[in-house]
């Protein structure tokens, strides 16, 4: 520990709390032979998709799968797709064992866990429909420059209003919900605190990739017609991405 001419000590770091923004890869099968054949299928078009992401392991759905995944070969297959995996959630006792011995973090269950299932009962009548589209918060934070390919803006804790274009390549965040009142071609990423309630508008919806509250969509998807290029809204629909037209 230094000190200073007057003889007060100073600390060589500070500890500060930090937000990482990872992608989520949600396996559905333990083979990883299986997984990087379907991984080079889909990044076939864009090879260079990822740019160094972090990479968050999310095995919940094969927790119960009795073939242990060999994690290392794993761990190199994302590397090798310009990621770097960094922590792993949702397995079993042993999944997580392993993957922890393969040097990775174990996010807790608990930090991404969704409300249960609700029982619907069918009632068909027929009603106005009223589409409620929430306004920007009037903190929200606001940008009326173009955003290049590589630039990243992150709106903490509030909305991020976007007044022009997104350009493929270029990253929008926030906590809240992402408004671009222009083409939206980058990425966009809303409610990245896990607001599950969080959405995304354009005005011209062409976009790179899509996500709220960790699930996303990606190019490799393709919108239909009615969406591509015309104003559109994104929100979740259980784990599952929505995009409809405005």
């Amino acid at each position: 520990m230094a000190a200073d001419p007057t003889g007060i000590a100073r600390s060589s770091f500070d500890l500060k709390s930090a937000q990482l923004h990872v992608v989520a890869v949600a396996l559905k099968d333990t083979d990883v032979q299986l997984v990087a054949a379907d991984l080079a299928q889909r990044l076939a078009d864009d090879p260079d998709f990822f740019d160094n992401d972090p990479v968050l392991i999310d095995l919940a759905q094969v927790r119960e799968a009795e073939q242990a995944i060999d994690f290392p070969a794993l761990l190199a297959l994302l590397r090798s797709h310009h990621t770097q995996p960094v922590a792993v959630r949702g397995g079993s006792e042993a999944q997580t064992r392993d993957a922890v011995a393969a040097g990775l973090s174990l996010v807790p269950d608990a930090q991404t866990a969704r409300p249960a299932p609700v029982e619907v009962q069918e009632v068909i009548r027929e009603v106005e429909v009223i589409r409620e589209v929430p306004a920007p918060q009037a903190d929200a934070m606001v940008i009326d420059k173009p955003l290049r390919s590589g630039q990243q803006v992150y709106a903490r804790g509030t909305d991020l209003v976007v007044l022009a274009v997104v350009s493929y390549g270029a990253e929008v965040i926030a906590d809240g919900n992402v408004h671009v009142y222009a083409p939206l071609r980058g990425r966009a990423i809303a409610g990245a605190r896990g607001n599950t309630a969080a959405r995304i508008f354009s005005t011209c919806m062409e976009p790179q990739l899509l996500s709220i509250a960790g699930m996303y969509r990606t190019t490799d998807t393709e919108l239909p017609p009615e969406i591509v290029g015309k104003p559109a809204q994104v929100r979740l629909d259980g784990e599952k991405i929505i995009v409809e037209p405005l």
